[in-house]
């Protein structure tokens, strides 16, 4: 047969596919086996149906966000939220009894009271709540830059106010003279830099900041029951325990920690909590006490 007649009633088959409709079959039949997968909960991971399953605009299985989560229409957390560590210090035993506070040699600061001034190194309050308590993250937290504000330390009818202060390193520390007679300041760091500088009525305030991280007693070498305790650290991760003895350690990431507690009477305790994204967990100390 010539050739040209056979051209004209055989023609040639063209060797190209019709690419669209098949695509769209391959399309539909991985949408199919991608919904019955979902609900057996299995994961198919073959290479040609991922693409054809990425083409269509779909998630793979396991990609897909757990669907006992979609269910109950609540969002995944976020790995990287914040947490918190909350708690409460408290004592068993006896207290010790503490002499007061003897002022008669100054009087201005005596008519500030009315009866015998506890000591501020032993304050309790109820439920056996223990105050004045340094707790803080003392294993698992990054250093930090301070970014923090100034923080005021009171001389006020002869006491420290507050007793006891926590601060970042070369945070601010702004001592005022709120009373009618001379106060001396005097931190007796160890680690930083020791001095005593007088401080009259109606003077600006004393500013102190340490570089380095360490427990300063501060006292007043004029009246020798004034001291404060001053609590330097590397990172924002600390907190003063209440009347009621309650802290709060807010911010912290994921991650495992050592919390400690510390006080100036009666010693250190620590303990170790896993905070996931954005938990709150609750660690308490109680500290067993003598009256002796």
């Amino acid at each position: 047969m010539p050739e040209s007649v056979s051209a004209a009633v055989f023609p040639r088959q063209s060797a190209t596919f019709p690419v669209i409709p098949f695509a769209v079959s391959v399309l539909a039949l991985a949408s199919v086996v991608v919904t019955l997968a979902s609900s057996l909960h299995v994961t198919i991971k073959p290479a040609n149906l991922s693409a054809s399953v990425a083409l269509h605009g779909l998630v793979p299985v396991s990609e897909a966000p757990d669907p006992a989560i979609l269910a109950a229409g609540i969002a995944a957390p976020d790995p990287s939220a914040p947490g918190t560590v909350t708690g409460r210090v408290t004592f068993t035993g006896t207290p010790k009894k503490l002499k007061p506070i003897d002022m008669s040699r100054e009087p201005n600061c005596a008519k500030f009271y009315t009866g015998p001034v506890p000591p501020d190194v032993n304050l309790t309050g109820p439920d056996n709540s223990l105050q004045n308590v340094i707790v803080y993250i003392s294993a698992g937290a990054p250093d930090e830059n301070f970014t923090g504000p100034v923080v005021q330390l009171k001389q006020r009818g002869c006491r420290y106010a507050p007793h006891v202060v926590a601060v970042m390193t070369n945070q601010e520390v702004w001592v005022q003279n709120d009373d009618t007679v001379t106060h001396s300041v005097h931190p007796m760091a160890h680690l930083n830099q020791e001095w005593n500088r007088s401080q009259p009525p109606g003077t600006p305030p004393v500013v102190m900041h340490f570089s380095q991280p360490e427990f300063i007693k501060v006292r007043c070498e004029l009246h020798p029951w004034m001291n404060g305790v001053l609590a330097v650290f590397k990172n924002s991760h600390h907190a003063v325990s209440d009347s009621n003895g309650a802290f709060t350690l807010p911010n912290l990431p994921p991650g495992k920690y050592t919390v400690t507690a510390w006080h100036e009477t009666y010693g250190t305790q620590t303990s170790e909590v896993v905070v996931g994204p954005g938990e709150s967990k609750d660690v308490n100390f109680s500290f067993k006490v003598l009256p002796y």
